[in-house]
């Protein structure tokens, strides 16, 4: 669909794979609003870094009601006068509970979340940038955040399949697929274009896009 009719874009992806950045440049290239993930306001995030087990539960609750008041306040902006940009899908969250929360702790989550997903409304496009568990740790470590210098690899592996397999199944909006091993879209014009070029063809269903290695 070409962009300018679309209104509402979620982008989406594992830690680290570049989904705020291309949010941002998205914003830029459209004229749109930005609505972004409120990591640094959550103040059990690092302890959750430190000690998963005890500081999911409320990391992950933080982050639903955080998400939730984001998304409530989107469904009071007129769709169809003003197009926002997302770096995250609301449903997503159900990602990260189910990796990290007990199964007491999924029930009550469970009968939260679903209450507030009746309430979010669906975006024209998701994109979800795709990349692999060392792609993912290589940019984790250069952008140097103090509560990500402990990340495990194999809690980002985990999420990282839970996360394919998502969006493998997802079917709610159309879905572009964009692989990002081979690409730095942040500081290539060129790979950036060749995404909006993408966006702008595909209309329904999932679409995959796996660029050409750089040289």
């Amino acid at each position: 669909m070409p962009l300018d009719k679309l209104r509402y874009i979620a982008v989406e992806g594992v830690i680290g794979v570049g989904k705020t950045t291309l949010t941002d440049m998205l914003s830029k290239t459209i004229g749109t609003s930005v609505i972004l993930e409120e990591f640094e306001q959550n103040p059990f995030l690092e302890e959750f870094y430190e000690d998963p087990r005890r500081y999911a539960f409320q990391t992950q609750i933080f982050f639903l009601l955080s998400r939730f008041r984001q998304i409530q306040e989107l469904r009071q902006v007129d769709l169809f006068r003003q197009k926002i940009v997302s770096d995250y899908l609301f449903e997503k969250d159900r990602i990260f509970a189910t990796l990290n929360l007990s199964e007491k702790e999924m029930k009550l989550y469970d009968g939260i979340a679903r209450l507030m997903e009746k309430e979010v409304p669906v975006p024209d496009l998701v994109i979800y940038l795709q990349a692999s568990t060392k792609r993912l740790m290589e940019n984790i470590h250069k952008r140097g955040r103090s509560y990500e210098k402990n990340m495990d690899p194999e809690y980002i592996e985990g999420l990282n399949e839970l996360y394919n397999k998502f969006f493998f199944h997802y079917s709610k909006a159309p879905l572009l697929v964009i692989n990002t091993d081979e690409i730095d879209f942040q500081h290539s014009e060129r790979e950036y274009q060749d995404i909006l070029v993408e966006i702008n063809h595909h209309e329904a269903g999932t679409r995959y896009y796996v660029p050409k290695k750089r040289r």
